[in-house]
């Protein structure tokens, strides 16, 4: 199973969308420093989680959100839910 996941960083005000297929190890890397840009954002905080039966269908839903290149887009799939 893979998850599409949406992140969200109070600190720094920003969404991350993202997929895995280990959402509890990928959240911890997300909020570990490792001199990425999700560094400027921790704590990061999991705001939506989608499953998809395999990895195809996960990463097209993930190009399809980060696509749209709209924060509006993103907070109504949070809302949606």
């Amino acid at each position: 199973m893979f998850t599409v996941y949406i992140l969200y960083s109070k600190s720094i005000d920003i969404y991350y969308v993202g997929y895995t297929n280990d959402i509890d190890r990928r959240l911890s890397e997300h909020n570990r420093k490792k001199g990425k840009f999700t560094d400027k954002g921790i704590p990061w905080e999991l705001v939506y989680s989608e499953n998809f039966e395999n990895k195809k269908q996960a990463m097209e839903r993930e190009k399809l959100i980060k696509n749209r290149k709209s924060r509006s887009f993103i907070i109504e799939i949070i809302r949606s839910r």
